[in-house]
């Protein structure tokens, strides 16, 4: 389909021990022949595919002891190749100066630089994968925990799109049967009623939907926000979290005067931890910008740890931030909360609970101590299950991920619904059958069958340049 040769490093950037230069197009082969030498300084003219070659890379315009780079050189024969197409890699030393100077002598010798994602996109264009697939190649490299990492393989495999094919098919042979009665008035349809078949179509599309928040969630991760009066433990809970010292604690309070992030992996669902200033009232003005950011914190989080010191009755400032958690959960129905009782290891506990119940019902409640790890595995078991929703998800090996996926269903959702809406009230077969083609649409838009070109350039943009 294209008729240029694209070239690029498809690793990551920085020092390692390998680096790969890759090439895809007509002239991929043409260009490893004149840059390939042998380590006696030879050319090599044939190479066999998905074979290795040790050698060295040079400047065919300057004498062949100018060695760019030492190379494993590998010449891959079409089909059998990522893009379709002829593809080239030389796997050379992993610094960026060896890459550099390697690419840039294929782009000197015909190949041109490859935009974001284009091999990838060529491998959709040539029809070795979907887009779904496609989209799942970023998820894989993206992939923060091993939940989220299956998930993007069993779309990589095809799982994804075999569904949606499965539902297509259904929606297919109802509008076959409608195009029928359209097309062919005087031939004997049978009269039988499509609207049970929709109904089950509507179904598999339902189940499908189900899965997309605790999907998404897998793949993005949710931010919890740990807020409370400073010297209550915010930041001992974070590092217990962490299994690691990330920020630093001190009988002082006010330590933490500025908002830190880590990534933490709760039984599979990526979590980033916030660790906010406590917030209080003070005149210093770091301290102000801090406690500022900590409130910008509570309001932008999915989850909130609120975090209170056993060890002595509620505080007012206290008292207002389980207000304010409370206005969050009630003007933001999607945001959940957890309150942290810290310090267990000091007793006896001098929070009433039948109190706190009554400030924020519904809450769950974890006691811990946050500087022994006492109970930790109780609030990470309650920081998963709150991020889930209480989702039950025991045997789901398949989980929409994608909001343009979540959203393409909807659209299917919502044209099915209204065909079964006109078939039940036996309007003619014209309003079915329209409802019925814009659902397949909205459908096939996630495998690539209906898409447009500004479409995949927004997908594709996303994709690292190389792969």
């Amino acid at each position: 389909m294209y008729s240029d040769t694209i070239s690029a490093i498809s690793t990551a950037l920085g020092e390692g021990g390998i680096g790969i230069v890759r090439l895809s197009g007509p002239e991929a082969f043409t260009i490893l022949k004149r840059i390939f030498r042998t380590p006696s300084g030879k050319r090599r003219n044939r190479f066999e595919s998905h074979r290795l070659y040790y050698g060295q890379v040079v400047d065919p315009a300057k004498n062949v002891r100018d060695v760019l780079d030492e190379v494993m050189a590998v010449y891959l024969v079409p089909p059998r190749t990522y893009t379709r197409e002829e593809m080239v890699e030389l796997n050379c030393h992993g610094g960026m100066v060896p890459l550099e100077r390697v690419l840039n002598l294929t782009l000197q010798q015909g190949a041109r630089q490859a935009e974001p994602g284009e091999f990838t996109l060529r491998a959709f264009l040539n029809g070795r994968i979907d887009l779904a697939q496609a989209e799942a190649v970023v998820d894989v490299i993206r992939s923060k925990t091993g939940p989220g990492l299956e998930q993007a393989l069993s779309q990589l495999a095809g799982n994804l799109s075999r569904r949606i094919a499965k539902v297509r098919q259904h929606l297919l042979s109802s509008l076959a049967w409608l195009e029928a009665m359209i097309d062919f008035p005087e031939d004997d349809v049978p009269p039988a009623s499509i609207a049970p078949q929709l109904q089950q179509t509507l179904t598999e599309l339902n189940e499908l939907l189900a899965t997309a928040e605790a999907g998404m969630i897998y793949r993005q991760g949710i931010r919890a926000a740990i807020v409370g009066l400073p010297n209550v433990g915010k930041s001992s809970l974070l590092n217990a979290l962490l299994r690691a010292d990330r920020a630093i604690v001190t009988p002082i309070a006010g330590t933490t005067r500025d908002v830190i992030e880590e990534t933490v992996n709760i039984r599979g669902v990526p979590v980033v931890l916030v660790d906010t200033a406590g917030i209080t009232t003070t005149e210093n003005i770091v301290e102000q910008l801090g406690i500022e950011r900590s409130r910008q914190a509570l309001s932008s989080a999915d989850l909130l740890l609120l975090v209170l010191d056993k060890s002595r009755p509620l505080l007012e400032g206290d008292l207002q931030l389980l207000k304010a958690v409370q206005t969050e959960l009630t003007e933001r129905p999607g945001k959940r909360a957890c309150l942290v009782l810290n310090k267990d290891d000091i007793s006896p506990s001098l929070l009433d609970q039948t109190q706190l119940n009554q400030l924020l019902p519904n809450v769950p409640i974890v006691e811990m101590s946050a500087l022994s790890g006492q109970n930790l595995h109780t609030l990470e078991e309650q920081m998963f299950r709150l991020a889930l929703g209480g989702q039950n998800l025991a045997g789901q090996s398949l989980l929409i991920t994608n909001e343009r996926h979540k959203r393409a269903l909807e659209r299917a959702r919502e044209h099915l619904t209204a065909a079964i809406t006109s078939s039940e009230a036996l309007l003619p077969a014209d309003f079915v059958s329209i409802d019925l083609r814009l659902a397949m649409e909205a459908l096939g838009e996630i495998t690539g069958e209906s898409v447009h070109d500004s479409l995949l350039k927004e997908i594709f943009a996303n994709f690292c340049i190389g792969k």
